[in-house]
């Protein structure tokens, strides 16, 4: 199943709870509780460019499945990481945790755990 689309935040659960469990200040997880932003992915075979769009600001990693890439967290940490493809599911472990993307009836389903907490964000196709 393809990625490509335009994805708009739907839903999200456990956001509070994960974010504490990962260190994020309490001041920016304030900030990001309810922000709506969109997420852009163009996906060709195993390639991706992955976006996210907040206003004054696009962030935007490219990667190949199974293949070491470079990649940056909105506050701009740089880190190397391996995306897998495992059942349909992007797949990618980071240093606090395991983050998970697929597509389920049209959605963008994404899934980070760590610490036994899961954060699920739902995101709507727009385009």
């Amino acid at each position: 199943m393809s990625f490509t689309g335009k994805y708009e935040v739907e839903s999200q659960e456990n956001y509070d709870a994960f974010m504490k469990i990962i260190g994020i200040p309490a001041e920016t997880i304030e900030k990001g509780r309810d922000f709506k932003f969109t997420t852009e992915v163009v996906q060709n075979g195993n390639d991706f460019a992955w976006s996210q769009i907040y206003p004054g600001r696009t962030m935007t990693n490219k990667f190949s499945v199974g293949q070491e890439a470079e990649m940056e967290t909105m506050s701009g940490k740089k880190f190397k990481a391996t995306v897998r493809l495992e059942g349909g599911k992007l797949v990618v472990d980071l240093d606090r945790y395991r983050h998970t993307s697929e597509i389920v009836d049209g959605k963008l389903v994404e899934i980070s755990e760590a610490g036994g907490v899961a954060f699920k964000r739902i995101s709507k196709r727009v385009a």
